[in-house]
């Protein structure tokens, strides 16, 4: 059995992205404005096979834009109406190897910034810029991680 429970489904799931969504995408220009430059869609650890969103490899900072829907946010997901055992598990998984991942980077040094879709991209731009300048001064200043709000 198919994950999509009709065809229509499968190709309206099939058509999300995993990178540039229009969250990122507004994160991203306001921190190249802000003359910020960073790698998309990169491994922060090239042993492990996960990627965030935006990498600031010398200052060792990995910003995650997660959706509502696929990574489970409290506020803003939804249950799945139908095939909803296979998204409800797909969901947890996700926050699993979310965790997994945070827990791989903090314990390599690494500085974790997760945001929701949803959040304000100012306000979410300006803690990333923050992050990034704090670790330029001071690139032995303990892993700092903050997880959605």
């Amino acid at each position: 059995m198919s994950w999509a429970s009709s065809s229509n489904s499968r190709a309206i799931m099939r058509a999300n992205r995993g990178r540039d969504t229009k969250p990122e995408l507004a994160v991203r220009r306001l921190l190249h404005a802000r003359g910020l430059r960073y790698r998309v869609d990169a491994r922060p650890l090239e042993q492990l096979n996960r990627r965030a969103d935006i990498v600031f490899r010398r200052e060792m900072v990995a910003i995650f834009i997660d959706g509502c829907y696929w990574h489970g946010c409290l506020t803003h997901h939804t249950v799945s109406k139908s095939n909803a055992a296979y998204w409800s598990t797909k969901v947890s998984d996700n926050r699993n190897r979310d965790a997994d991942t945070n827990l791989r980077l903090v314990q390599a040094g690494w500085t974790i910034f997760r945001a929701w879709e949803h959040e304000d991209v100012q306000a979410v731009a300006e803690s990333i810029e923050d992050i990034v300048r704090h670790r330029r001064i001071d690139p032995t200043a303990a892993p700092i991680t903050r997880l959605g709000s």
